[in-house]
This record gives C-alpha cells, structure tokens and sequence, in this order.
C-alpha cells in the first residue's frame, strides 16, 4: 500500500521534460533583461522610448497568451508549444539582426505574442498531473521557472565576452544566445514530448449513432480572437475572482520590483554589481523554497491559507524595507522576502486549475497568464510615477498595504462557489 501511494504522487517522466523547458524557456528571456536598456540606447531611444520596449512586449503577451492557451485546447498543447518557441527563436534574431528602431519594436512585439507559451507549457503540466500532484507539479514547475531568472543574466554577461558574429554588436549577441536556446527548447519539445491534450479531433464532431450516416454538424469552438473574452472571464464566479487576484498580485509585485532598483542604489548606496547578487540570492531563495517546502506545507495547510499567509507576509516584509535602509537590514529582508515570494503564483496556478474543468485548462491558464502580463505592463510605470513624485520609499508602502489588501481578497477564495456551466 505505501508503494502504491509512493508511484501515484510520483511525477510522469514527461513532466520534467516540459519542465526542462520552462527553465530552458526563462533562461532565454532573462538572457535578454540586463541588455534592453543599453542596447535601446545604442539605436539613440531615449530613455520613455526604452521603457516602451518592455511595455509593448507585455501588451502583446496579454493580447497573445489567451490566443495560445484556446488554440492548444483544440488544436494539441504540442504543436502550439513548438510553433510558439520558433516565435521566440524568429523575434530574437531580428532583434539582433535590427538596423533601426522599427525593427527591434516589431521583435519585441512579436517575442511578446508568442511568448505566451508559458500557459501552454503549464496546461500541459495540468493535463499529465492528478490533483493530489498538481501543487507539487507546479511548484517544481514554478521553482525551475524561477531558477532560470536566476540562470540567464551571468550569461547574458558570458555572452557579451564572445566575439560578436559579424553584423551583430555585442549587446546583440544575448539576443543570439536567446534564439539559440529558444531553439533549443523548441527541437526538445518536437522530439520528446508527446500530446496530452486528449481526444483533440473528438472535439469538433458530436456522437451519432452507429446506424446512422456521419453526421455534418459540427461542434461550435470558441473565437480564440474574441479579445472580450478576456474582460467577461471576470464575471464568471470562482475563475474571475482568482483571475482578478493574479492581476492584483502581479501589479504590487511589479511595483516593488521596479522601486527594488533604484532604493538599492541611490539609497543604500550599493552599486550594480551588488544588484546583481541580490537578483541572484533572491531567486535561489524562491527555488529552494518552491521545491523542498511548498509540498509539505501544502501537505498540513489548504492553498488558501498557504495564499493568504504568504501574501501578507510578503506584505510586511514590503512596509518594513523602507523602514529600515541600511544594507545588513534590508539584506535580511530580502532573504526573508525571497522565501516569502516563492509561494503566490504557483498556489494561484494550482487554485486556478482545480477549480476549472479539464477542457478549459489551457483557455483558463491563458487567460490567468495573460492577466499577470497586463500587471507586468502597469506596476512598472505606476511605480515609476510614484517615486518620481514621492521618492524611493512611497512604491514600497504602496506595495505593501495593496498586498495585505490582496490576502484579505484571497481569503474569499475558501469557500468556492459552483462555476456556472
């Protein structure tokens, strides 16, 4: 009986292959962050003409990330998987290759659209898992996402030290990298990963009877274009409420992680190099975190509390940052924080899912990503207002009591209503 119990909590094969390629999958946009800012510079943006960059990969990724997760749903999770990795391998190398403006904009808005395959990546995490594993598959899934953040800056350094191919500058070469690790991923999906969306075909066809001729009628699908669908999601009882809890905590984590910059520089007085370390201590921290203590927690407290008792610690720890500059203090804090931060968004994923039906995964998992990318375009910009016009300190206490403001919503997640069907 152990042994049993033993072989139906283990993962499938198949899911650390498709988890491979999500840390494969971040190494390659994380490569890209250091070098966005410098390398806009050198096609003479200026510094708003820079930050759209960002903006417009993340506007595309929210319109784009719903399109993918419908598509996977009726056409195969791994066809869409493939073709949207070749998106990335395709955007990478034009922006490498850009001579003007134009270009590099046309890249990033085309890397946005397809990089929406984290949903796809993370429906099919859902398709081969039970429910008693999902929590464990998406933590593991999460933590390796997160490691790779960790992965891609030193070699976007590495990749800035290689002799440039001819026609690329330095700076372009991690966009290289990127597309040859994207590429990377792409031919380990198309090799090794089989289809776990099931009965695709039988989708578009009702039953008839045996005796009678095939029927013509066809089965209605869903617009994937239908952009509305987006915004009515919100109105459905159990899914729009964790949808809008995914934009809330993604917008307050953006927050931070812009102010996170400049207060560690200007305030504390410590330069990039440190930056860098502290990028690098806080996702080891998370993975950690994700990997080895988020199954057994998962084991002793319902998601929804794990939820609420991260967010507000997370709260917290945002509030006291501010509180106390000094580099050993906010050291501690940010040790603290990366524990802390390691839990929200894979218990929102693992909530999201078992609380949907299993036809709709990818539409929910897109829609949910697609939501947290619309965060990542706003929080940035909202809290670059805010230290302009308030100083360094103003976005930390505005993260802070939105997150606590957020566990109280989260809160109302435990006691589920049906879904309307």
């Amino acid at each position: 009986m152990p042994a049993s119990k033993a072989s139906a909590k283990r993962l499938p094969f198949q899911f650390w292959i498709v988890a491979s390629i999500s840390f494969i999958n971040a190494v390659s946009f994380t490569i890209i962050i250091p070098v966005l800012y410098p390398y806009a510079k050198q096609f003479g943006l200026s510094d708003f003409e820079a930050s759209l960059l960002t903006t417009a990969y993340s506007l595309s990724q929210f319109f784009g990330t719903p399109v993918l997760g419908q598509l996977s749903d009726q056409w195969g999770r791994k066809p869409l998987l493939v073709i949207s990795l070749l998106g990335t391998v395709i955007a990478n190398v034009v922006a490498a290759l850009a001579g003007i403006p134009l270009l590099l904009f046309a890249a990033r808005i085309l890397d946005g659209i397809t990089g929406g395959n984290n949903s796809v990546a993370q429906a099919v995490v859902s398709d081969m898992t039970t429910p008693e594993q999902r929590t464990q598959a998406f933590g593991i899934y999460s933590g390796l996402f997160r490691l790779g953040f960790v992965a891609g800056p030193p070699l976007s350094y590495l990749a800035q030290t290689v002799p440039p191919v001819p026609g690329i500058s330095r700076l372009g070469m991690s966009f290289l990298v990127s597309a040859a690790i994207a590429l990377l991923a792409a031919i380990l999906c198309f090799f090794f990963l089989p289809e776990t969306q099931a009965n695709t075909q039988s989708q578009t066809q009702e039953p008839t009877d045996s005796s009678a001729p095939p029927s013509p009628i066809v089965k209605k699908r869903p617009n994937p274009f239908n952009l509305t669908g987006l915004f009515t999601a919100l109105a459905r009882p159990v899914v729009g409420r964790i949808l809008l809890m995914t934009f809330l905590n993604g917008f307050t984590f953006t927050i931070f992680t812009f102010a996170f910059q400049p207060f560690f520089i200007n305030v504390l007085k410590q330069d990039a190099k440190n930056l860098a370390i502290a990028f690098v201590a806080v996702g080891l921290l998370s993975f950690v975190a994700q990997v080895f203590t988020l199954e057994p927690l998962r084991q002793r407290f319902s998601l929804v509390n794990l939820l609420v008792g991260s967010l507000i610690a997370r709260g917290v720890l945002f509030m006291l940052m501010p509180a106390l500059p000094n580099i050993v203090a906010f050291a501690v804090l940010l040790c603290f924080f990366g524990l802390a931060n390691a839990f929200p968004m894979p218990l929102i994923d693992s909530i999201l899912s078992t609380r949907s039906s299993q036809r709709e995964q990818g539409e929910v998992l897109g829609l949910n990503a697609s939501y947290l990318s619309i965060s990542n375009a706003f929080g940035p910009a909202f809290s670059g207002l805010l230290v302009t016009a308030f100083g360094y300190a103003m976005p930390f206490w505005i993260a802070g009591g939105l997150t606590v403001v957020v566990a109280a919503f989260a809160a109302t997640l435990k006691k589920p209503e049906p879904e309307a069907q």
